[in-house]
């Protein structure tokens, strides 16, 4: 059957949206369920299973912060979202959410402590200290934890104190009378933030073999009963609760966008309650009181076996310094040819690529700190995303501008979580002499582009970075991303004319090479990807290839649909959520979907269009999800040098192809399995195969 024939058959079918889509919340838990696959790996080392579980925890935060506080938004205002479908779609994802959790904890108390026990590392209940510890624990909190806690008995005078955002507290409930003769029963302790929250035991109070930690609600736990003398403690439970933290202001109406979120920002710790976590042995009445308090129903409550906040156990991480049980140590490279030689000669000779974390991220900061100490250079201009309390980076920046450069800096100051950070960045830059502008009203400033203008023979030459990821000194280490440097004449060109969009906010001119959004980026994508369908309707071999972090955007999918079904051969990397159903027949049966969990975060975007052997090849900062597409700023930008375009096939696409240790296939009905070698076949996994071939050269040693 031609393809018209299949229109004109279905035309009077009416297409079900649920059975084409998969559920965005479903699947971006099915991403984490992938990341605690990796918590359960005993082939990982077991520190960093550890971490996985800590990530884990983290991502189900975030989503209850942003997923399902929107979800909760939109039945309050009614809008958007059939209510039964709402309710249906809560409850999935409830459901879901409570097996993780369970999962979790399981994992926790009954494989990744014992062992670590077993290795020497001993996370102590208080049962499980003896008199030397328990004695020294008792001398840590008279001088370190009680001065600073602050029991509120509950009574008209006493109202339900504010509680923070995922903040560690205990409910406590009370027998007999207070001072004044009042049978006030309930009491809230809020455990203060600036503690630590794993503690290490000296290690000559231990009968055991190793380190011994305990955590500080085991602290509070042991000695809570001190903080009400004369009373006796009935019931308690540790609880923490989580808030909608997405932030809000009417950019339209603010006169100083800064001043109006940083209002916003000290709110942002007391949103709307949306989820509750309890101990398991808390009392069901005092459980209900803490729902009622923060108006959360009863499925989203969390009664956990162990601490209630898991991505604390991060810290145990990191103070348990037992190579043996982390991954071996890795130090990026450099290319050869930026080890000895000015990078602005480099520039004029070639572009330069650089794979992160595999090669270092230090030439970026070079890039722009030779510029700024350059005296030839006249201007910097760069967007920034996130990049960190700490950035020598941005310190390049601030030297610049004090040097007398002109300096201009796209902040993007509703950057999630990242807000107060680029708020101080801001101030420092602005105190310096920098121009500081905030992107656009209604949209966030997402590209990840810098600029520096050079005066060279009497006249101006530009050179550009562009890249897939933030300028964050922490994330390049961990997170997987491309950056190009260049001096291209009109590429970089094309740079200039954004930033000059930005600050203008006039209309851009006409961009040859880069894909701007919100005007061009989707557009140039449906167009690329229906290009591939017409060439394989010719009878000419058509394929995609597109690695990303995210694809959801409805009008990108259906395009993918109708390529597939002309034939075009599609593969999609997609580390997290994925609303598109690959291999459905007349759909989708030639596109397959897969999501690659390793040592490093997948973050680069990627865009391969083989266009008749063109190998059309773009980088972006953007996802295939609508937010990315017309609500943000993004760049996708080709690769013009041949041997540039190679190496990303080479190494950003075909090793995720191949990998069979880490790879996971997305099959049609919305379930990801683990791709395992076939018999005889070797192992393979793509980051392992990026490290061992990047890592050839004198491993770097960074400042």
């Amino acid at each position: 059957m031609t393809r018209k024939e299949k229109q004109e058959d279905s035309s009077h079918t009416e297409i079900n949206p649920t059975a084409i889509y998969l559920n965005r919340e479903l699947s971006q838990l099915a991403f984490n369920r992938r990341v605690l696959a990796q918590a359960e790996n005993k082939q990982i080392p077991l520190l960093e299973r550890l971490r996985y579980l800590c990530i884990c925890s983290s991502n189900l935060d975030e989503f209850f912060e942003v997923r399902i506080a929107s979800l909760l938004a939109n039945r309050i205002e009614g809008e958007h979202i059939d209510p039964p479908e709402l309710s249906a779609a809560l409850e999935r994802t409830s459901i879901e959410c409570h097996q993780i959790v369970a999962r979790q904890y399981e994992l926790l108390n009954k494989d990744i402590l014992p062992q670590l026990a077993n290795k020497g590392i001993h996370l102590l209940r208080h049962e499980d200290r003896n008199d030397a510890q328990r004695a020294w624990v008792k001398q840590y909190f008279e001088q370190n934890v009680r001065p600073l806690l602050t029991p509120i008995g509950l009574d008209p005078a006493h109202p339900f104190p504010q509680v923070l955002n995922k903040s560690l507290n205990f409910i406590i409930e009370l027998s007999g009378k207070d001072a004044f003769g009042r049978g006030t029963a309930i009491a809230i302790v809020k455990a203060p933030r600036v503690l630590p929250r794993v503690i290490r035991l000296p290690d000559g109070l231990s009968d055991k073999k190793g380190m011994s930690f305990c955590l500080l609600s085991s602290v509070i736990h042991a000695h809570i009963a001190e903080l009400f003398t004369g009373r006796e403690i009935t019931a308690y439970s540790q609880f923490r609760v989580t808030r909608n933290s997405d932030l809000w202001v009417d950019e339209e109406e603010v006169k100083n966008l800064r001043q109006a979120l940083q209002t916003e920002l000290q709110s942002r710790q007391f949103g709307v309650g949306v989820r509750l976590e309890v101990a398991s042995n808390c009392p069901e009445h005092l459980a209900q009181f803490l729902l009622n308090q923060f108006s959360i129903e009863r499925n989203r409550l969390y009664a956990v076996k162990g601490p209630v906040n898991l991505v604390r156990l991060s810290e145990l991480v990191d103070l348990a310094s037992v190579p043996a049980l982390r991954f071996p140590p890795f130090s990026p490279t450099l290319p050869p040819h930026l080890q000895n030689e000015n990078i602005f000669a480099v520039l004029k000779k070639r572009d330069v690529l650089l794979h992160h974390p595999f090669q270092s991220f230090q030439p970026v900061v070079d890039f722009i700190r030779t510029a700024a100490h350059d005296p030839n250079v006249v201007a910097i201009k760069q967007t920034i995303y996130r990049t960190g309390m700490n950035s020598d980076l941005m310190e390049a920046l601030i030297h610049a501008a004090q040097r007398g450069k002109e300096v201009t800096v796209i902040v993007e100051l509703m950057a999630r979580f990242d807000e107060e950070a680029n708020i101080n960045w801001a101030v420092k830059l602005e105190q310096a002499g920098a121009q500081v502008v905030y992107g656009v009203v209604g949209l966030k400033t997402h590209a990840k582009i810098a600029l520096v203008i050079r005066r060279e023979d009497d006249a101006l030459h530009f050179y550009a970075h562009l890249g897939t990821g933030n300028y964050h000194p922490t994330t390049t280490k961990f997170y997987t991303d491309f950056g190009l440097l260049t001096s291209h004449r009109e590429l970089t060109a094309e740079v200039n004319e954004v930033f000059i969009h930005l600050t203008t906010l006039t209309k851009p001119r006409t961009l040859n090479h880069l894909w701007l959004a919100p005007f061009s980026l989707q557009k140039e994508i449906i167009r690329a990807i229906r290009n591939e369908a017409l060439i394989a309707r010719e009878g000419r071999p058509a394929r995609i290839i597109a690695k990303m972090n995210a694809l959801l955007d409805e009008s990108v999918i259906r395009a993918l649909y109708a390529a597939s079904a002309d034939g075009v051969k599609i593969d999609l990397i997609v580390r997290g959520a994925c609303a598109l159903r690959p291999g459905v027949a007349g759909l989708s049966e030639n596109i397959r979907v897969r999501s690659v969990i390793g040592r490093y975060l997948e973050h680069s975007r990627i865009y391969y269009f083989r266009n008749d052997l063109a190998h059309d090849v773009y980088l972006s900062s953007a996802d295939w999800m609508n937010r990315n597409l017309f609500r943000r700023i993004e760049v996708a930008f080709p690769i013009l040098d041949k041997t540039l375009k190679k190496r990303i096939i080479s190494e950003g696409l075909d090793p995720y192809l191949k990998d069979n240790t880490n790879a996971w296939h997305l099959n049609c009905d919305g379930v990801y399995a683990l791709k395992k070698a076939r018999t005889r076949q070797a192992a393979f996994s793509a980051q392992a195969y990026l490290m061992n071939t990047l890592g050839i050269s004198t491993p770097l040693v960074e400042e």
